[in-house]
């Protein structure tokens, strides 16, 4: 007769484990059908093209240097330099247009240059003399932000402004440039689909297939998980780490040329809110499918997340003092179903 009672106790642990596996797997994706459902009603205008474009453009930039984040992050480095090195491929674009007038093809090279340069330099301080990723990264960070200063006097650059030695600055941005941050393709609705969206999707496409396909992205996330298990199997640990910097770089220039090739200026104050906003995007990507692991997919996903929350809290007329508050409450959420609910989930296998 024991036989047939249910084993109620077993039951109900194994709901309890479906229930944070689902939580864990569809939670931030629920979150983020939400927010949509909540700013469609609540903020008039959110539900149009207009809108959609804005969210576009921001995520764009935003995403392209969250998956930079991610790189490092993968090597389980963290890179804060990457809204400066933005910043400074902004100002160096400008400069070498509007002041060197230089065409745009020298502006862009300079530019991916300066992001390789300031990633290997990284790269190095961290794995040759070892300097901790945050300081080495934070240093940089600081010498990026005074460097980016110095050749106007703290100012930003624009067509016709006076230089510090009393010339003008007589160059424009070249036509294909602005190209880059402006110009729309045409999906369904006119004009929908900007340029750099278009150049985020494709840099996403190589990253995921590049991490999640190919021996290389297997031996990063290798060395982010054990490195001295990969460096004993015979994996060039400091190789590996010096180019995630590297790409790191690289992709918070293009971030910061299609930001200038959008304003059209170079404006130091643009980039102020970059880094923030990549690294919740990138920590947000431990969330989505429940992957705890940084991952591109992930990362457009979180980026995506904060490009529809500052949208929508922006036309609610919410206070710009509160948008780091709500995006730190996100981000809070976002590590809870990563960490907290993946120790549980783990804990129970065990």
């Amino acid at each position: 007769m024991s036989n047939n009672i249910p084993d109620t106790g077993e039951t109900s642990l194994t709901s309890k484990r479906t229930g944070v596996d689902l939580a864990i797997r569809y939670g931030f994706l629920t979150l983020l059908a939400g927010l949509l459902i909540f700013f469609g009603i609540a903020a008039e205008g959110f539900v149009s093209p207009f809108s959609a474009v804005f969210i576009f453009q921001s995520v764009a930039i935003t995403g392209i240097l969250a998956l930079g984040v991610t790189f490092t992050l993968v090597v389980d480095g963290f890179d804060l330099s990457i809204g400066s090195t933005a910043t400074s491929a902004l100002m160096l674009s400008a400069y070498v247009m509007v002041v060197l007038e230089m065409g745009a093809v020298i502006a862009v090279i300079a530019c991916l240059t300066m992001g390789a340069l300031v990633g290997l330099v990284n790269g190095l301080l961290i794995v040759k003399a070892r300097v901790p990723d945050l300081l080495a990264t934070l240093g940089m960070m600081f010498l990026l932000i005074g460097l980016q200063r110095i050749p106007t006097e703290g100012r930003s650059i624009s067509t016709g402004m006076t230089m510090p030695g009393g010339e003008k600055a007589n160059g424009t941005f070249a036509p294909e440039f602005l190209w880059l941050g402006r110009n729309r393709f045409d999906f369904f609705i006119d004009n929908l689909v900007p340029v750099s969206v278009i150049i985020l999707l494709l840099v996403a496409s190589i990253v995921w297939v590049f991490l999640e396909k190919t021996r290389h992205g297997r031996l990063m996330y290798a060395i982010g998980s054990n490195e001295r298990a990969a460096s004993l199997a015979g994996t060039n640990v400091n190789r590996y780490k010096i180019a995630a910097y590297m790409i790191s770089g690289v992709l918070a220039s293009v971030g910061g040329i299609l930001l200038s090739a959008r304003l059209g200026r170079g404006d130091l104050a643009s980039g102020n809110n970059l880094l923030l906003d990549s690294v919740a995007a990138a920590l947000i990507g431990f969330a989505v499918l429940g992957a705890a692991k940084p991952n591109a997919f992930g990362t457009i996903v979180g980026a995506l997340f904060v490009g529809v929350l500052l949208q929508g809290l922006t036309m609610m007329n919410a206070p710009y003092y509160t948008q780091d508050f709500v995006k730190g409450i996100v981000l809070v959420v976002a590590l809870v179903f990563t960490f907290v609910l993946t120790g549980r989930r783990t804990g129970s296998n065990h």
